[in-house]
């Protein structure tokens, strides 16, 4: 068994300036995590306030606004909106997505999302604002298109190897979602399936190319490397956590 000097390996890492390298690869791996765990928390949350109610005969409108649960209604477009958002801009920077554009579209997606939520639908009690709450949802899904749909063909032209599936996947998202309204009209299953389609179409580009870009770093770290153990500890370990550690102990 090898006794691995965290202090050595850091001393190591300085020395051969690439000891940033595996900060980053370290920042990256807890960003991929905290994504993945907020858009798995944000498809739960789509799922079971869809279900709150009868999907096939209420919209998420409807279940928001018919019943008492306004505030959940909230919650939910909150937490998905954020979570959508915050994926889509670590996504846009991850990949080196210049367009300016697309990071106001998504700002504005989720802000009429949260909008659509507070106004009240309730079409014969507040006509007005029942057309206001028609007219944000629509608008919510047009900038959702502009900011998602150009950078998923960007990433496919700059990743030829995901290009089928990127092209499959808006597919089932955008002709899976008319689908659902021609077949079922007023209901909130194309809601649901437009907003579950998305959430995992986004957990699918958070994992491959946070995937792409831990890989890269982690040949940097291990090219030159002759134990691979060693060279795997490099990789995984947080050399930050374990200084840290290490002061607080020698404090105390």
């Amino acid at each position: 068994m090898i006794e691995i000097n965290y202090d050595e390996v850091r001393e190591e890492l300085e020395k051969k300036n690439l000891y940033d390298i595996q900060k980053d690869l370290t920042s990256s791996r807890r960003l991929r995590t905290a994504i993945m765990s907020l858009l798995t928390t944000a498809l739960l949350l789509t799922i079971a306030y869809g279900m709150l109610e009868d999907p096939l005969v209420y919209t998420l409108s409807n279940i928001g606004n018919f019943f008492d649960y306004k505030i959940y209604f909230i919650i939910w477009s909150v937490v998905a909106g954020l979570s959508i958002q915050f994926t889509v801009g670590v996504l846009f920077k991850l990949e080196e997505y210049k367009s300016k554009f697309g990071y106001h579209f998504i700002g504005i997606s989720v802000a009429l999302l949260i909008l659509t939520a507070l106004i009240p639908a309730l079409k014969d009690i507040y006509p007005f604002w029942h057309t206001v709450h028609t007219v944000t949802s629509g608008l919510h899904a047009l900038f959702l298109y502009l900011a998602l749909v150009p950078f998923s063909i960007w990433v496919s032209k700059e990743n030829p190897r995901l290009r089928l599936t990127i092209f499959i996947w808006l597919g089932i998202v955008w002709a899976g979602s008319i689908l659902m309204i021609i077949l079922f009209r007023h209901s909130a299953l194309f809601e649901l399936w437009y907003f579950i389609t998305n959430i995992i179409f986004l957990l699918y580009l958070s994992l491959v190319l946070f995937e792409k870009e831990i890989i890269k770093k982690s040949v940097k770290l291990m090219i030159n490397e002759d134990n691979l153990n060693v060279a795997i500890e490099k990789v995984f370990v947080n050399l930050e956590n374990l200084t840290e550690k290490k002061k607080g102990k020698v404090k105390t």
